[in-house]
C-alpha cells in the first residue's frame, strides 16, 4: 500500500504484516496495564485534517494515544500493542472499573465529529471495523456488553462515536448488545431516582444525571436524545438489566 487514508502522515507509517492492520508505528504516549483486557471502546478523531489525528496520537506533548486508528477508506494503523495500556478513554468509569485505559482496547475512527459536520460512518470503514473487534472480542473473551462507546464511559465529558454509529449493525456481528426488541415492562420505574439507580447499577457514571441520561438515550434510542427520563428509556434499561440478570446479555 502506498496511498493513505491519512495523507502524508500515513505513508510515513509503515506498512503491517498483520492481516488486519494496514501500517503500525508505535506511538510514545502509553505504559503499562494493571488490568486484564475486558473492554472495547469506540471513539471518533472529530478533526478535520486527516493526516493531524495520528500526528496527534504520537505527540508525546498532547499524552493521548488509541491502540488502532481507521481512516474513512477503511485503512487500520496499529499506534499502540494490545498489551500496553493506551491513552484514550481519559477520566472514565464503566461497570466498576475507574481505570478504563487499563481495561480496555481503544479504537478511533477517523471523523469529523459533531464539531466539524457529524454525518454516517463511511461503510468501508465500518468493515474494517468488525474483523478487529471481532478478533478482540475472541482473543480477550470481552462481553458484548462491554464493546461501548467513549460517551458511555464518560458522559459528563464526551458524545462519540454519537448518534448516528451503528450499533444495530456491529450487534449483528454478535459484537455488542443490540438494542431490546421486545420491552417486557412498559414503565417500571417510580421515580427518577429508581432509575438513576438502575442505570448506575447497568454501568454508567451517575454524576451529572442528565448527561447519563443522554449518553444512553445515544447509544439505546439515538432518534431521541433529550436528557430527559421517559418511559421508553425506562422500558429499555429494564430490559437490558432483566436479560443481564437472566445471563442473555453477557
Amino acid at each position: 500500500m502506498t496511498e493513505s487514508d491519512f495523507g502524508e502522515a500515513g505513508k510515513q507509517i509503515p506498512e503491517s504484516e498483520d492481516e488486519l492492520v494496514h501500517r503500525e508505528v508505535l506511538s510514545p504516549n502509553h505504559d503499562e496495564r494493571t488490568l486484564p483486557i475486558t473492554m472495547v471502546v469506540i471513539h471518533y478523531t472529530e478533526m478535520q485534517d486527516k493526516g493531524f489525528a495520528i500526528e496527534r496520537l504520537c505527540d508525546p506533548e498532547a499524552k493521548v494515544s488509541a491502540h488502532y486508528v481507521i481512516g474513512k477508506g477503511g485503512e487500520v494503523v496499529r499506534l499502540v500493542p494490545e498489551e500496553k495500556r493506551a491513552w484514550h478513554a481519559g477520566l472514565a468509569y464503566w461497570r466498576g472499573h475507574k481505570d478504563v485505559n487499563s481495561a480496555s482496547i481503544g479504537i478511533e475512527l477517523d471523523h469529523p465529529g459533531h464539531k466539524y459536520g457529524y454525518g454516517p460512518f463511511p461503510d468501508v470503514q465500518f468493515e474494517a471495523l468488525v474483523p478487529l473487534v471481532a478478533r478482540m472480542v475472541k482473543q480477550y473473551d470481552i462481553p458484548r456488553a462491554n464493546v461501548v462507546g467513549h460517551s458511555d464511559v464518560a458522559p459528563a465529558r464526551k458524545i462519540d462515536p454519537g448518534e448516528l454509529f451503528p450499533w444495530d449493525r456491529l450487534a449483528e456481528y454478535g459484537l455488542c448488545l443490540p438494542r431490546p426488541e421486545k420491552l417486557e415492562r412498559g414503565d417500571p420505574f417510580d421515580n427518577d431516582a429508581s432509575f438513576y439507580l438502575a442505570l448506575e447499577r447497568y454501568g454508567y457514571d451517575i454524576t451529572d444525571g442528565y448527561k447519563a441520561v443522554e449518553a444512553f438515550q445515544r447509544r439505546w434510542r439515538p432518534e431521541k436524545i433529550d436528557g430527559q427520563i421517559d418511559g421508553e428509556i425506562r422500558a429499555i434499561l429494564f430490559q437490558l438489566l432483566l436479560d443481564r440478570d437472566r445471563g442473555l446479555a453477557r
